[in-house]
């Protein structure tokens, strides 16, 4: 929304100008279904003393294309849509067809977390993570299941 930019003349920089207005329109979430490329799902993450709690935005994504893992400090999510709709007429000609399809990935830094114990599971549309925090040594990879 807003950005950090040194000042300058008026006209020196236009192309510039004219390069952010045209990712701005791009960027928006009424062009993109799940955001921009930068953000392709939402989340809400909160942090309390013993854990970190994430929700994300999955609308129309099925349990078995989401992928979470753990490596090292970072918690991945991976999902991907396939979504096709196709309308055909009576002569089975397609007069109209609609594709969605993707793969998005989310990486988090979550430090001292207790992979063992990590819940997930999948509601209306929104991926629930419970991530317990430990303290001690780092962890290397661990996959998670959706319940």
């Amino acid at each position: 929304m807003f950005e950090m930019t040194p000042f300058r003349k008026r006209n020196e920089d236009l192309f510039g100008h004219m390069l952010k207005s045209f990712n701005d329109v791009f960027d928006s979430p009424w062009v993109s279904p799940l955001g921009n490329s930068n953000q392709p799902f939402r989340t809400d993450i909160r942090e309390d003393e013993d854990k970190y709690w994430i929700e994300a935005d999955l609308p129309g994504i099925a349990k078995q294309d989401i992928d979470i893992q753990v490596q090292g400090n970072e918690l991945i999510i991976r999902a991907k849509r396939h979504d096709f709709q196709e309308h055909k007429d009576d002569s089975n000609r397609i007069i109209r067809q609609e594709r969605r399809s993707g793969e998005f990935l989310r990486r988090f830094y979550v430090e001292r977390i207790d992979e063992e114990n990590i819940k997930a599971r999948l509601e209306d549309g929104v991926l629930k993570l419970e991530v317990p925090k430990r303290s001690g040594e780092e962890n290397n990879h661990k996959r998670i299941q959706i319940d």
